[in-house]
Order: C-alpha cells, then sequence, then structure tokens
C-alpha cells in the first residue's frame, strides 16, 4: 500500500466566510467603535436636552387661482401657480414684517421671527404648511397662525393689485376709442343722407364694437373671484415638546454612533497594513497558516514545550509538525528552513526546537543546525550531551577538518551535540557559532553535506536562520533547504513584508510550506510604526546572553536511563516535553 501525501494548502474562502472574517477583524477596533458609540450618546444626550422644551405649531392653507368660474375643470390651478415660488414668497421678510405688525414685534425682531418658520409643500398637491418652532406652546401657535394670514394678505393685496393694473390698461386702451366713437356720432348727426354718411355709419360700427370688447374684458375682470387661498387647519398650543425625549435620544445616538464607529474601524481596517487574520497571513504569504502558539503568560516563553506548565503549546507544535509531514512539498526532501521577518528570531528558534522534538518523538533522525551564525545561544540554553550520537549525524573527519586545509570557515567544525528532549526522545544539534564572513560559512561545501543529511532514510534536517528581511543568510540557504516555515506576529509585520518574504523566497528557488502565527512577546511593546520595541537587554550589544550558571562537563554529568524501545503511535506520543526557558535573541 503506497502512502500518499497532500500538501496543505490554502482552503477556499466563499463570500460569506470571507464577511465574516472582516466582521471579527472589525471588532479588533473597539476603542474606534467604543469612541463613535460615546460621541453618538454625546449626542443623544445633546440632542434630548435642547428638544426637551421646544414646541411645534402647524397651519395648513390651500393656494387658490382667480376664477370667474371655480366648478371649470378645464382649469388646472398647478399649471397657473408657481408652487415653489409661493414658498419662497412665504419665506420672506415682506412676509415677516407683516406677521411683525400683527404681532406686536419690534423690526429688530424679524431674523427671530423668521428662524422659527418653516414652509413646506406636500408633494401633488397646493397646499403650504406653515411649521413654527419656539419654546412656548402659545407662542408657536400665535406665530404660526400670524405669518399663515400675513401670508394670505399679501397675496391677495398681490392679485388685487394686478387685477387693477389690468383695469386701468383696459380703461386707458377704451376711452380714446370711446371719445372717438361720441365725435363721429356728433358728426354723423350733422351729416346728409348720402355716400360720406354711410361711411361714417360704418365706421361708428366699428367703433362702438371695440368699446364693446373694452367693457367686456373690464367686465371680466370685475368678476375674477380673487380669493388667494383658504386656511384649511388653523395652528393650535402643542401638547407636548416636539423632540423625541431623553430615551428615545439617547438609543437613536447609540445607533448613530456605533454605525459611525463601525465605519471608522473599516476605514482604519482598509489603511491598515497589518495582516490582522490568518486569511491576511495566507494570502500574502499564498501558503496556509499551519498553527498559531497560544499566549504565553509565564514571562519568557518555553524553548522545549512543556506539558505541566502550557499542554497546549507542545500540542500545537505537534499539530504544525502532523500537518509539515503530510505536506509532499515537505515529506519528499526533509528540509526545512524556520526564519522569522525581522527583528527578534526568539520564537523561531522556539519553533526550530520544538519541530525538531516533535519530528524526533516519531521516530525520525532529526538534525538542527544553528544557522544563525549572528546571535548562537542554542548550545546554551537546551540540555545537550557531546558523547552518543548517531552516526548517522556525524560529519566525517571530526572537528576542524579541512579548515586550514581548504581555508574555509570555522563554522561547521564538525562539533555536534546531542540534544536530551525527555521522553519523546533526542536529536543532533550544530551549534552556531561567531564566524568572520557569515555568507562564506553558510555556502560553504561543509554545509551543503550537512543539509544533505536529509536524504538519508528517516531522517529529517530543520535549519534555524536570521530573519529573512534583516539579513540575506536565509536566501543562501533556501537554494537547498528550498521548504520554508515563517514564524511571525501578524500585528507586528505589514502584509508588504510577507509578500516581500515570498517574493525573495522564490525568487531564490525556495517554497514558503506555510506560516506559524504567535502573539506579542511578554514586556515587548509596539512601536508607533506598527512594530515592537525590543525587550531590555535585548539589543545587539546583549544579542549572546550569558549561561546563568556553567554547564557541568558531559563526563561529570549523569547520564539519563536509557528509555525503553519506543514504538510510533502506541499511545505515548504525546508525551509533554521538558521545559527550557529561552534567552534573547
Amino acid at each position: 500500500m503506497t502512502e500518499t501525501h497532500r500538501p496543505a494548502a490554502i482552503p477556499a474562502e466563499d463570500e460569506p466566510d470571507l464577511l465574516r472574517d472582516q466582521f471579527r477583524q472589525l471588532t479588533r477596533y473597539r476603542k474606534l467603535i467604543g469612541a463613535g458609540i460615546g460621541i453618538g450618546l454625546l449626542g443623544g444626550v445633546y440632542l434630548g436636552i435642547s428638544t426637551a422644551d421646544t414646541y411645534v405649531a402647524t397651519a395648513d392653507l390651500v393656494l387658490r387661482t382667480p376664477t370667474d368660474d371655480p366648478f371649470n375643470p378645464s382649469i388646472a390651478a398647478d399649471k397657473t401657480v408657481n408652487i415653489g415660488s409661493e414658498r419662497q414668497t412665504a419665506l420672506s421678510s415682506s412676509i415677516a414684517a407683516e406677521a411683525a405688525k400683527k404681532l406686536g414685534l419690534a423690526d429688530t425682531d424679524l431674523g427671530a421671527l423668521r428662524s422659527g418658520l418653516q414652509v413646506t409643500n406636500p408633494p401633488q398637491s397646493m397646499v403650504l404648511k406653515f411649521t413654527y418652532t419656539a419654546a412656548d406652546p402659545k407662542e408657536a401657535a400665535r406665530r404660526a397662525n400670524a405669518l399663515t394670514e400675513a401670508y394670505l394678505a399679501k397675496r391677495q393685496e398681490a392679485l388685487d393689485v394686478t387685477r387693477d393694473k389690468m383695469v386701468k390698461s383696459y380703461k386707458d386702451q377704451r376711452d380714446p376709442v370711446a371719445k372717438q366713437l361720441d365725435d363721429l356720432t356728433k358728426e354723423i348727426a350733422r351729416m346728409p343722407a348720402g355716400t360720406a354718411r354711410d361711411a361714417a355709419l360704418s365706421q361708428k360700427t366699428d367703433l362702438q364694437s371695440k368699446v364693446g370688447q373694452f367693457n367686456g374684458q373690464i367686465s371680466k375682470l370685475d368678476a375674477l373671484d380673487m380669493t388667494p387661498g383658504r386656511i384649511t387647519t388653523k395652528a393650535t398650543p402643542p401638547g407636548s415638546p416636539d423632540g423625541p425625549g431623553l430615551p428615545m435620544s439617547l438609543a437613536l445616538g447609540a445607533a448613530v454612533g456605533l454605525a459611525l464607529g463601525l465605519l471608522a474601524a473599516w476605514v482604519r481596517l482598509v489603511f491598515d497594513p497589518a495582516p490582522r487574520s490568518d486569511g491576511d497571513v495566507s494570502r500574502a504569504l499564498r501558503a496556509p497558516v499551519l498553527g498559531t502558539l497560544p499566549r504565553d503568560r509565564t514571562g519568557g516563553g518555553p524553548l522545549l514545550a512543556a506539558g505541566e506548565a502550557d499542554p497546549r503549546l507542545a500540542e500545537e507544535y505537534r499539530s504544525v509538525a502532523f500537518r509539515l509531514a503530510y505536506d509532499s512539498r515537505f515529506a519528499d526532501r526533509r528540509r526545512l528552513l524556520v526564519v522569522a521577518p525581522r527583528g527578534s528570531s526568539e520564537t523561531a528558534a522556539a519553533v526550530a526546537v520544538n519541530l525538531a522534538a516533535s519530528f524526533a518523538e516519531t521516530g525520525k533522525d532529526v538534525l538542527l543546525i544553528e544557522a544563525d551564525l549572528r546571535t548562537p545561544v542554542l548550545a546554551s540554553q537546551l540540555p545537550t550531551d557531546a558523547g552518543g550520537r548517531p552516526r548517522w549525524s556525524q560529519m566525517p573527519g571530526g572537528p576542524g577538518t579541512g579548515a586550514a586545509g581548504q581555508g574555509e570557515s570555522d563554522w561547521p567544525d564538525g562539533r555536534q551535540l546531542a540534544v536530551d528532549a525527555g521522553e519523546s526522545g533526542s536529536f543532533d544539534l550544530i551549534p552556531g557559532e561567531r564566524v568572520r564572513n557569515v555568507a562564506r560559512a553558510l555556502t560553504s561545501p561543509r554545509a551543503t553535506r550537512l543539509v544533505s543529511e536529509a536524504d538519508s532514510p528517516n531522517s529529517t534536517v530543520v535549519v534555524l536562520a536570521p530573519p529573512v528581511l534583516s539579513y540575506a543568510d536565509a536566501l543562501a540557504l533556501v537554494d537547498r533547504v528550498d521548504g520554508v516555515l515563517v514564524v511571525c506576529d501578524p500585528r507586528a509585520v505589514h502584509r508588504t513584508d510577507l509578500a516581500r518574504i515570498r517574493e525573495l523566497i522564490s525568487g531564490a528557488g525556495g517554497t514558503v510550506l506555510g506560516a506559524v502565527l504567535h502573539g506579542p512577546l511578554p514586556g515587548e511593546k509596539r512601536g508607533p510604526g506598527g512594530g515592537k520595541s525590543r525587550r531590555k537587554g535585548s539589543g545587539p550589544a546583549a544579542a549572546a546572553p550569558a549561561p546563568a550558571a556553567p554547564a557541568a562537563p558531559a563526563a561529570a554529568r549523569p547520564r539519563p536511563p536509557q528509555p525503553e524501545q519506543h514504538i510510533p503511535g502506541d499511545g505515548t506520543d504525546t508525551v509533554a516535553l521538558r521545559t527550557v526557558r529561552t534567552g534573547q535573541r
């Protein structure tokens, strides 16, 4: 039976999943949402207090047009009256001045009188609605009625003036014709019968017709009904304030504030360069998130996971190792490069050590290579033993072989340490050392032979490299350790940084197998640019901390008892690993 390995691909996300993920990301900005709700509540309080003593009175009137037959359906009032112009006229200062006379107000109060008036027109109607707002209900009704009556009086006056002008115009045209008719009548009376008299009589008939037309127009204007409109609803003092009340104002303010807070959080999310979810990291790296380390509250975080202190951490490392083991891109070559984006590689070192222990727990021969030659610390922080190394990991020639003959760097010098991972087993460690030329040491033939140990049956090589965006050391190893695991804090790295890591690794011929996420380390604070400030003692001068106590010689240390033969899968694979605290990297 052939075992099939499938790569851990990015799960497809549909639109509802993306919306839920975005909503979960919005809830991360609780301060913005809370500030929006607070502003909304303050606005609701202001609205409730400011409208507590506000009263609104309303009067309605229907406009009419002058007509001699009010029952003629062919006359459409909306065709002869511009309702928009009439609404502006109702809001004019001339109407306010006329109403001020009725109310007994001074001219200096016209501005205050107009400020409380609002005139609206319901759609598809000839109705003007006069709404007046005042602090006193009786005063609001009185002013609304006064303004309505002033508007009708002014409109009546304007219609009368228009009619009088037209009547006067017709009379001015009629009077000369009437005088000419009188003169012609007197002249005809003195004429003898004949052709001249007949012509004069014909002219007299034309003049009489013109005078009759003018008199008819004047009579028609005098018969017009000039009523400008009628009041259908008279304003009465309101019985309650117009405001929604303090409870309703607070509810409205909270709703509006919540909407503003969500909008601000959405804008902040759009312009936030940091990935705020596993999906953002996966899309930026084009690789799945293999695991998320639980938040450590013990002060430094374990280098080797401790089941007693936090069993979730050890299980999370085992889960990451399991997913890697069933990824064909890793299972075919069994080489893994563990890197951080930039800054501290402390968590990346813990991930590399625990993955090595997890692979050793499954019966693999694991070699952990500390390729961080700038701040090497693993040898001083892990329970190591220089004796009893398996033959598969021993370098030919022993320490220092070829260093003088070939002119290469001092690392790797053949020194290998056996790391005791408790009941999970043991794995080999090639400790890092400070060298003069890091690039030459990482690309030396001996470093290449170390990585090629993964070609042996049942063997796995895990390489720890410095941050990929801080140094080019990791890129020098990608062509030999093409499977890369990125360890990062999603809130301390930008999406552009993750995309750049993917481009650099792909350009160097490697593949990003996935990412392991973690939270901020204890004692670290976020800088103003979204990154983290190093803890005290974690600068370049303190990159290599001194061990707490000198290690005992290997010969003087008691040898651990040999464990019984371990059968993978017998139920003891998840035994907790020994706890060793990390140092500053």
